[in-house]
């Protein structure tokens, strides 16, 4: 049996983890006007921002399509791999994973086992690498999958961004709470439940956000004191802002393991621009 890892671009993982992981990563399509881009192949995150501040056309995205899953998967077969771990964005968020399952039912080229990742981002990332570094010990597909459930159950997400016009309009809030968008110089705090988006709070600063953020990482640690438990700090073309908010958390929780990751265009089409998010989980790295 030979396994093989694939995501999609939402999971931002980085071409070095790509490579020591060796997982296939298929590019979600990013459309600017009448363009359309494969994200991290064919779309700079600085073109992207630039039409985003300048252009009144709003971008949009297109998942991952079956013709692309099919040319992924039978490329890894003629490499020798009857097994395939295929880990995606959120259902509760796109339909992919509703027409993967359906794709997959019909594909008997090889073993595919379809999972939802019910987030994106480092959160994605982090199942990605577990299940990758579990294939290279040569563990079984069922029991990286029970492993992933365990570490998919053990993870939390919150993000601020600066408004909620982008999520309001692609339609990804799912308890229609835009209106605490609207406030003047509010930052609305969001997290993931069941996969999908709700709005949850509003604070008045990032500094604030930060604070409620970092409430719930104390509150989380002392709820699993036995756990080693991974950080990663994630922004949204707010370089200055992911910096000072690692930093904090290392300095404020020595104890846990602080990472960084950026989301790329096809999140940020919906998050908007300087969003920030932080997202933990029990350490795959130092499981205890």
């Amino acid at each position: 049996m030979k396994t093989a890892v694939v995501t999609d671009t939402a999971s931002y993982l980085t071409p070095e983890q790509i490579k020591q992981y060796n997982i296939t990563v298929l590019p979600i399509t990013v459309i600017l006007g009448d363009k359309q881009y494969k994200e991290t192949e064919e779309l700079t995150d600085q073109k992207f921002y630039d039409y985003l501040r300048n252009e009144p056309e709003l971008p949009t995205t297109a998942q991952v399509s079956m013709g692309q899953i099919q040319e992924a998967y039978d490329h890894l077969v003629d490499e020798g791999y009857d097994t395939i771990i295929s880990i995606h964005l959120s259902l509760g968020i796109t339909s992919f994973m509703d027409n993967l399952r359906m794709f997959v039912k019909s594909y008997d080229k090889a073993k595919v086992y379809p999972f939802d990742s019910m987030a994106a981002s480092a959160a994605e990332a982090d199942l990605c690498m577990l299940a990758a570094s579990m294939v290279q010990q040569g563990i079984e597909p069922e029991k990286i999958i029970d492993e992933m459930k365990n570490l998919r159950d053990s993870t939390d997400i919150y993000f601020a961004v600066n408004d909620l016009k982008h999520l309001s309009r692609t339609g990804r809030l799912s308890n229609r709470s835009a209106i605490i968008g609207s406030l003047l110089d509010v930052k609305p705090l969001l997290t993931f439940e069941d996969g999908k988006i709700f709005a949850i709070a509003k604070e008045r600063t990032m500094h604030r956000a930060y604070k409620m953020i970092s409430s719930k990482i104390q509150k989380y640690l002392e709820e699993h004191p036995d756990w080693s438990v991974h950080v990663t700090v994630v922004d949204s073309n707010n370089r200055e802002m992911l910096q000072k908010w690692s930093t904090s958390f290392q300095t404020d929780f020595p104890s846990v393991r602080v990472s960084t990751s950026h989301l790329g265009p096809a999140i940020s089409v919906h998050t908007g621009e300087k969003t920030m998010g932080v997202v933990w989980d029990k350490d795959f790295k130092n499981d205890n």
